[in-house]
This record gives C-alpha cells, sequence and structure tokens, in this order.
C-alpha cells in the first residue's frame, strides 16, 4: 500500500477546519513529475479501499498525490456552481470552496508532500461533489486539466419544477457551460448508472441522471469538445447511486487519467 497521512486546514475562506486524506503512489522513474488529484467527499474513499485501488491499478505515474477532502456539515452549502446557487438557495459558499482549495489547500499542498510543483493538477468528485469538482474545471482550465465526475448532480436548477422550470434554460451547469470557451487539452470522464434514481421529469423514458449528463456532453460538443477524445463517458448498467458503484468505477478513472499524461 502506498502512503497514507491526515492532516487538518483551518480554512479562512469555510470559516472551518477541513480534514483532508493524502494517499499517495510513486513508481520508479528517472524524473519525477509530481501529478496531483483532489477528491471531493473524500471521507468516502475509504469504504471504496482507495488505497488498495491506488496500489493496484496505477502504474504509469511517477508520482501521483491523490487527496481526499472531507466534506463538512455544511455541504449542501460548500459544493455546488460557484456563483450560482440552486433554486433553494443551496451551494452558497462554493466560491468559497474553490477559493479555499485554489488559495488555501494547494499551497499547503506543497508544502505537506514535499512537491515544489505540480506538473499536472486533476479534480473528481462524487454527486454533489462531482458537480462542484467539474464546476472548478470549466472554471480553471489553465490549473486543471482533467476532471471526474461520478453521478454528477448536472440536475442542479434555478427553478423548481413547479416554478415554471424550463429544461433548455434553469439547468445551471449546462447554461454555464454553453457560456464557456473551448480550453485545448482540458479532458471529461463522466460516469453515471443506469440505477441512479427513478426520476424522469420530462417523460422521456431515461432517469434524469443519464439525461442531465448527456446534455452536459451535448453542451461541451457544442464548444468543440469531442467525445470520444476530450469526453469519456462510462455507463453502468447495475450502477446505483452509491459509494459501491464509484469504487467499482474508480480503476477505470484511474486508468483514463494516466491516459491523459
Amino acid at each position: 500500500m502506498g502512503d497514507v497521512f491526515s492532516f487538518e486546514v483551518q480554512s479562512v475562506f469555510l470559516s472551518r477546519n477541513v480534514k483532508v486524506d493524502v494517499y499517495e503512489k510513486k513508481a520508479a522513474c528517472p524524473s519525477s513529475p509530481v501529478a496531483l488529484l483532489l477528491i471531493n467527499d473524500g471521507q468516502d474513499l475509504p469504504s471504496m479501499g482507495f488505497a488498495d485501488v491506488l496500489e493496484k491499478h496505477v502504474h504509469s505515474f511517477c508520482r501521483l498525490i491523490c487527496v481526499g477532502i472531507h466534506a463538512g456539515p455544511e455541504r449542501k452549502q460548500e459544493y455546488g456552481v460557484a456563483g450560482f446557487p440552486d433554486f433553494m438557495q443551496r451551494g452558497a459558499s462554493a466560491g468559497a470552496h474553490a477559493s479555499f482549495i485554489l488559495k488555501e489547500l494547494i499551497p499547503l499542498l506543497h508544502q505537506k508532500t514535499n512537491a515544489l510543483a505540480f506538473d499536472k493538477k486533476y479534480l473528481a468528485g462524487f454527486s454533489l461533489g462531482g458537480l462542484m469538482a467539474f464546476d472548478m474545471a470549466i472554471d480553471h482550465p489553465l490549473e486543471f486539466s482533467a476532471v471526474g465526475v461520478f453521478s454528477g448532480s448536472f440536475w442542479w436548477r434555478s427553478k423548481s419544477l413547479e416554478d415554471g422550470y424550463v429544461e433548455e434554460r434553469d439547468r445551471i451547469m449546462h447554461a454555464k457551460v454553453r457560456k464557456t470557451a473551448y480550453h485545448e487539452n482540458r479532458k471529461f470522464f463522466l460516469q453515471v448508472g443506469a440505477l441512479d434514481e427513478k426520476e424522469d421529469r420530462n417523460k422521456n423514458g431515461i432517469i434524469d441522471s443519464i439525461d442531465d449528463t448527456m446534455g452536459i456532453i451535448a453542451e461541451l460538443e457544442a464548444i468543440g469538445y469531442r467525445k470520444g477524445q476530450d469526453i469519456h463517458y462510462l455507463e453502468i448498467a447495475d450502477g446505483r447511486h452509491d459509494t459501491s458503484t464509484w469504487g467499482r468505477v474508480m480503476p477505470a478513472f484511474l486508468q483514463w487519467l494516466s491516459d491523459q499524461k
């Protein structure tokens, strides 16, 4: 098993202590570029056996540092789309979470891991944490070159279904992607499970989690990204909205990530 250690960050932006778990995988390389993977909802990684997955399925990185960021009691405020709370005003602190990562966590990781620089930086997350990771990848394309989203909460909307919701207008992340410019070398891994949920808002026979993710892919393609090259879509027939499914997918994501180097 690779090295694992934990520490807490006293975050000014989030007004709380944030626990992070650091998993590291090293390989014998003539050079030592360091890659960094930041994962929202890091408190769930142990239940996925993440340390063992990292040891068994990552071989092509010289040094890969994975950081599991524990969610706090205000998870539904800290995760979301920066600057765009949903119709219930959830996600109001998403911008603060992004600032915590960029201005507090990453600088501290240089010190804690003795890495003077990170050759590549990636993001990942599950459900609402996946939406947050995707949002940061969209907002900071020069900082993060790839993102993994497991059962992402792309339903995030500005109006409730009962208050005149219009799908083409009110899905927050879809609208944001439409206003985003294409950036070369930015890659997306999007996973959903066919059993993620049973809801079907528009009654088209496709559950919302798949429909919303396919909608995100369509928006990315519209600004220049290519499915199968820049966008990897993985649908798990028996996949559910749970850590068991995401743990099963993690080896495929890490392999995909290693291919992006």
